[in-house]
């Protein structure tokens, strides 16, 4: 993991396509801006965590119950 510190205005570059620019600060708070590839994803942590939770769920769901839900629409 690297750690940097950067004041208001300074950013970082990942590889040649990826800025992040620090735009503003707080107590306990840090607002980034993040330019980067449309095909490259950028999410929150927890809306990511929370997606490969449901994915997690769904894959647990008997195939059974699955079509029973598919015919009932």
């Amino acid at each position: 993991m690297l750690i940097l510190q950067r004041k208001k205005g300074e950013a970082l570059s990942i590889n040649d396509n990826i800025t992040i620019t620090i735009m503003d600060t707080g107590a306990d708070w840090v607002k980034l801006a993040i330019d980067a590839p449309k095909e490259i994803p950028v999410f929150r942590s927890e809306l990511k965590e929370a997606a490969d939770e449901n994915k997690k769920a769904s894959a647990e769901v008997p195939q059974s119950l699955l079509n029973e839900i598919l015919k009932k629409k």
